[in-house]
């Protein structure tokens, strides 16, 4: 991709050490599920790049880019402004590294809490944040990685279930969209099967 090192040199100014650590891990995991899925790499790898690039940015300025930008913030993001990550990281992208991709921009925006159909690259980005090599403390992460390269939605529906427990376990208010998601998608199953 032309001129992707001067995305990652200016990524590599916003963001900790860890971040970018785990950033290069969506980026190439992003890339091995758009082969897999006979989708455009080099899209799937630039969503994978600056997937966090607005994580590193203070919850209240993330509150004060979202009111400024007429960015949509519900009642859990507010409560967890560290939600709020994606969708100021599509602002980000847009602005601060000029993508003007609509998919690239929506996969950014839905890549924490998913979204009723998601197309392909909202798919991989969301499953790839979750599975990349760097990761090794989610539940079922073995048979995740495996289902992740034999179909995105059964590998989409699992992990938002297993997000879903997880949260419920730790008391964790859970962000609506990842439920309707969940519920989506356990639908759309019962429907296929």
């Amino acid at each position: 991709m032309k001129g992707f090192e001067k995305y990652q040199k200016k990524l590599q100014n916003y963001i900790d050490k860890d971040r970018y650590q785990h950033t290069l891990g969506v980026m190439y995991t992003s890339a091995a599920l758009a082969m897999a899925y006979h989708y455009d790499v080099e899209k799937a790898m630039l969503a994978g790049l600056l997937h966090d690039c607005a994580k590193n940015i203070p919850h209240a300025k993330k509150l004060e880019l979202c009111k400024k930008n007429h960015i949509e913030v519900s009642d859990v993001e507010r409560e967890n402004p560290f939600l709020l990550h994606a969708k100021v990281g599509a602002l980000i992208a847009k602005k601060k590294y000029g993508v003007e991709d609509k998919e690239i921009l929506h996969a950014i925006a839905v890549h924490t809490t998913g979204a009723p159909a998601m197309g392909t690259l909202d798919m991989i980005l969301f499953i790839a944040d979750y599975i990349e090599p760097g990761r090794d403390k989610a539940l079922n992460l073995p048979a995740i990685r495996e289902m992740a390269f034999q179909n995105l939605e059964h590998t989409v529906e699992r992990i938002l279930y297993d997000t879903l427990n997880y949260l419920n376990q730790k008391s964790g208010r859970i962000d609506p969209v990842t439920e309707h998601t969940y519920e989506y998608y356990k639908n759309r199953r019962k429907l296929i099967v």
